[in-house]
């Protein structure tokens, strides 16, 4: 997991399943990180307790952006500790 790691509200998706990158948390962490959002940019999506990647799309529909994400592979936070530790060993 190399690219932007960024906040996002997983009760916050659109009609299609996409994650609204529109909430206080994302749009804090796009700004210290300064990403400018475009299509088809890959990043990583965090919560307090669960963890994705998705690709950023331009909602036309709410003229906003959103993050294309498969929710069956949402890492729960147990999971990503595992996961970091096993790198870190």
């Amino acid at each position: 997991m190399d690219q932007p790691r960024v906040f996002a509200d997983f009760h916050n998706a659109d009609t299609q399943g996409r994650l609204r990158l529109n909430c206080t948390g994302t749009i804090e962490d796009l700004t210290r990180q300064k990403i400018w959002l475009q299509d088809g940019q890959e990043l990583t999506l965090y919560s307090e307790e669960l963890e994705v990647d998705g690709v950023v799309q331009y909602s036309t529909d709410e003229n906003l952006w959103v993050a294309v994400i498969n929710w069956d592979a949402i890492l729960e936070q147990d999971n990503i500790l595992i996961q970091d530790s096993k790198l870190v060993g």
